[in-house]
């Protein structure tokens, strides 16, 4: 979802880049003098949204796997063409070529055959035993290739949010059917529950919560507020507020910014060129007001950026690792994984928080190609190892951050637009509604799951499942009540999650205490 930035929030940027200085060397010495002062890690919290765009079938992410669950959900989903349902826990990888004991069918790269099986969790709280059906017990498992989740769950370094989704009020079947209880507006639309997700409204809302909450924090981070909210994934309603706008980073080593045509030494084949260029888009004294504005916030956008790619040039932030290399599991070729590097940046941009006595930070960073229509079992397993190996990386980086361990400062977690029908589509899945998220940190009340995983299974053969609507999950656990926790952990009141979150009110347990 991009935002929408009108001459009013232009303006607003133009006040939060005043707290730099114009001139490069006043910032040099604001980010020197901030480095001299010094900050310990108690002093500074981060939050980090992974937004997973296009919808990701968190089904087979984070599911059930005991005997009653396991059989509803191999049913319907070992249909079609192209099945994507995954192999029971146990099951040993299948080579190339080989045929698959539980299915049949030959193995190859890219099929569930060959990963081998579901990947065993114990969450530390027993889950509900579902409604309307024989199960005695609940166990769990991940996907077969976050191998790298599953020890961070095991460490106690991550947890599981189940059956999230967006919100008004709490919502059964019953009501859902009966259009008694008001409801997200365009749910199963992409922009709108991305933007709905994002900040609360369809699409063309101006603020999101991590941007609000970042308005309500970013006086703690004295005169460098314009880098409260960080973008290291292209821009999102998520990180916008009132005052505060999204600051982009690139997830290139170096440098940090890049203002195109004011740096090198050439332009156009002109020596004199970058400079010329520099002063005519930084002119604030103009006969039009809006090209004042312009050039005063390009004059300060200039220096920040100045500053910040020197203070990125440091050792503390060159120290931090570059991610390790990476197989797709659908081709076995490496190839770059693009979520990995954008957390570089993040874990770069923490290191370099002390430079300029940051106290509060909110990050965003994104991968796309989750609208698994077609090609599901070779698109999403390569997109959720990427997720997993980019969390371990991350995880690992922040353990050593100047020589501090950063982990419990800084919360992650994923959205994402929707989850997908619990039914295929014969290589696929559709748009649906809620399913499990997963939330990563020092400070995360890990190896445990949160909120309540729902009955699997669809309304066939007289089962009647309670918690679904076609193929599609009802939320047992709003947004609200996700991001209203991470908020508190945050930093931000009672009164003030109320405000960012109206519907709030509507749910009994606000804060869902995974941190």
């Amino acid at each position: 979802m991009t935002s929408h930035i009108d001459r009013r929030a232009f303006l607003r940027l133009g006040m939060g880049l005043g707290g730099l200085a114009t001139a490069t060397s006043f910032g040099l010495q604001l980010a020197a003098a901030g480095s001299a002062a010094g900050q310990s890690a108690t002093d500074y919290k981060a939050l980090v949204c992974i937004f997973l765009f296009g919808g990701n079938d968190a089904n087979n992410m984070v599911l059930p796997t005991d005997a009653d669950s396991w059989g509803r959900y191999f049913s319907a989903r070992n249909q079609g063409a192209g099945p994507i349902a995954l192999m029971p826990v146990g099951t040993a990888p299948t080579p190339v070529g080989q045929v698959n004991s539980v299915t049949g069918r030959t193995s190859a790269l890219g099929k569930p055959e060959h990963w081998g099986g579901v990947l065993a969790i114990a969450p530390k709280t027993a889950q509900a035993i579902p409604q309307n059906t024989s199960a005695t017990t609940r166990t769990f498992g991940l996907h077969p290739l976050m191998s790298e989740t599953k020890s961070l769950f095991d460490q106690g370094r991550l947890a599981v949010l189940a059956n999230v989704g967006t919100l008004i009020q709490p919502t059964t079947k019953v009501q859902f059917n009966a259009k008694s209880v008001p409801l997200p507006v365009s749910l199963f639309s992409h922009n709108d529950q991305q933007s709905t997700w994002q900040a609360g409204a369809t699409e063309g809302a101006r603020t999101g919560w991590g941007g609000r909450m970042g308005d309500l924090l970013m006086s703690v981070n004295g005169q460098n507020t314009i880098f409260t909210a960080i973008t290291a994934g292209g821009t999102a309603v998520f990180l916008s507020g009132q005052n505060v706008l999204q600051y982009p980073l690139s997830t290139n080593a170096s440098p940090a910014v890049t203002v195109s045509g004011t740096l090198g030494s050439s332009l156009f084949g002109s020596s004199q060129a970058p400079a010329a260029l520099k002063d005519i888009i930084r002119d604030s004294v103009t006969s039009s007001t809006l090209a004042n504005d312009y050039g005063a916030v390009v004059n300060r956008s200039v220096g920040a950026s100045s500053v910040l790619n020197e203070v990125f040039g440091r050792a503390v932030v060159t120290a931090v690792p570059s991610p390790p290399a990476y197989t797709n599991p659908s081709t076995g070729q490496t190839e770059t994984n693009s979520l990995a590097l954008q957390l570089r940046t993040v874990a770069r941009m923490i290191a370099a928080a002390p430079a300029f006595g940051l106290k509060r930070q909110v990050f965003m960073v994104s991968l796309g190609g989750w609208d698994s229509h077609d090609n599901q079992n070779r698109d999403q397993a390569n997109n959720l190892s990427k997720v997993s190996q980019a969390l371990s990386y991350f995880d690992s980086a922040l353990a050593n951050i100047g020589g501090v361990d950063m982990r419990s400062n800084v919360t992650a977690f994923t959205a994402s637009d929707f989850s997908r029908t619990y039914s295929t589509n014969g290589d696929g899945t559709d748009h649906a509604w809620a399913g499990p998220q997963l939330i990563m940190g020092g400070a995360v009340k890990g190896g445990d799951m949160y909120g309540l995983y729902p009955t699997v299974g669809m309304d066939i053969n007289g089962f009647s499942n309670p918690y679904m609507t076609g193929a599609a999950f009802i939320p047992t656990t709003s947004v609200d009540q996700y991001a209203a926790t991470l908020g508190g952990w945050f930093g931000v009141s009672s009164s003030d999650l109320n405000t960012i979150f109206p519907n709030l009110k509507n749910f009994n347990e606000p804060n869902l205490g995974f941190v």
